[in-house]
């Protein structure tokens, strides 16, 4: 199974407070070259938006982010998520999400959460806040004595700082934003929306060339 930090340079995170927004909004993205879409859990729309797409948006890999519990693992999965992000990691919540049979980024942000989540055999991660927590310098920091472990820096990353990002050899992805401005949602821009995520795609030919 393909990694969910391989499927494209930048995962949106997506806040929907309208359901029925989700469908339109996904395939923007999906058309836009990005097919990796991060639902947070923070509305109540959120679990009808997870499962709108994953049953009308095939092309999309939706997933459940800011999951925090187990009962949001179980509700997440249930409603179509084929990843789960979380903001951080309890032995709780990594046992549920190691539970639920999809792939999970649980969220890092010091070298001892990551040594915690190697010595449990887990290697892919969610560095938040990225910006906040010491941004591609601490990343950078941690590449050499932790190779194993690789990234999905999210939080505070912008188009211009998500190069820097993905230059890093222990980062994947990194999860953004910046392709869903505040007004185009409100207006249901959907061209806007796949443009923006457009441009977003092309940064993986950035970090390669």
């Amino acid at each position: 199974m393909i990694s969910v930090l391989d499927l494209a340079p930048v995962i949106p995170v997506v806040v929907l407070n309208d359901a029925a927004d989700a469908v339109p909004l996904a395939r923007a993205l999906v058309a836009g070259g990005l097919p990796a879409i991060e639902i947070t859990l923070r509305t109540p729309a959120a679990l009808d938006a997870i499962r709108a797409i994953a049953a009308e948006v095939p092309d999309a890999v939706v997933g459940a982010g800011t999951v925090i519990t187990a009962a949001a693992v179980a509700d997440s999965v249930a409603a179509g998520a084929r990843f789960l992000v979380s903001p951080g990691w309890t032995d709780t919540l990594l046992d549920a999400m190691r539970s639920s049979g999809v792939p999970f980024l649980p969220g890092v942000s010091t070298t001892s959460e990551v040594v915690g989540l190697l010595e449990r055999g887990v290697t892919e991660m969610k560095f938040f806040p990225a910006q906040a927590a010491g941004g591609t310098a601490y990343l950078s920091s941690l590449s050499a004595p932790l190779p194993q472990a690789r990234f999905c820096p999210t939080g505070g990353i912008t188009p211009e700082s998500a190069p820097s990002y993905l230059a890093l050899p222990n980062v994947g992805c990194v999860g953004g934003t910046w392709m869903l401005p505040a007004d185009a949602l409100a207006a249901k821009d959907w061209d806007r929306v796949e443009s923006l995520a457009r441009e977003a795609s092309t940064l993986r030919l950035t970090r390669r060339a």
